[in-house]
């Protein structure tokens, strides 16, 4: 790149164009409205933030149809309008989000009963064979039948893991109720 491309241009020292001579009454038309309408929207939309940016908005949109509007009787009355509009607009899509929230709203389930982790637990400790053939059992309401053909084993070996998962859990899960005397 030549060192004659990194120079500033010329064109960025100058200064812009003036604006038109119909553009030239939209500030004084601003400063005398911005700060009515504002205090208008933010007294139907409650947040000061958010009618300063629904004002900004309906300004923006006026400066863009500045020579049009600038005819009009009372142009103040037509950017209170859309920032109006903005507003209801805003307020509805709040409604519904609103709405739409209460319908997602998380139903609460409570946890698992300490006799159901128990259970979790000692599941956890059986070989997986048995535990899976327990699994299926009694959760699944499978057969042993069922079972087999899913694993792909025979029957007498699902009924064999059945016996040693049960055995296994009732060993895990024995509560102990005899008190020592002393």
């Amino acid at each position: 790149m030549a060192a004659s491309s990194l120079a500033p241009s010329s064109n960025m020292y100058r200064t812009p164009p003036a604006a038109p001579a119909s553009y030239a009454d939209f500030d004084g038309f601003y400063a005398a409205n911005v700060g009515p309408i504002t205090a208008q929207i933010r007294a139907y939309v409650g947040d000061l933030q958010e009618a300063e940016d629904l004002v900004a908005e309906a300004f923006c949109r006026a400066l863009g149809r500045w020579k049009t509007i600038s005819a009009y009787d009372n142009p103040a009355t037509w950017v209170r309008r859309v920032a109006w509009n903005l507003a209801t607009s805003k307020l509805r899509r709040g409604a519904v989000l609103r709405r739409l929230l209460l319908r997602q709203r998380p139903i609460h389930i409570e946890g698992p009963q300490p006799d159901r982790i128990d259970l979790e637990l000692a599941l956890s400790e059986l070989k997986e064979r048995h535990r899976k053939a327990v699994i299926l059992y009694y959760l699944a309401d499978m057969t042993t039948a069922e079972i087999a053909e899913q694993e792909g084993v025979a029957e007498a070996t699902v009924r064999s893991w059945l016996t040693r998962g049960r055995a296994a859990l009732a060993e895990l899960l024995r509560i102990d109720t005899t008190e020592e005397r002393g």
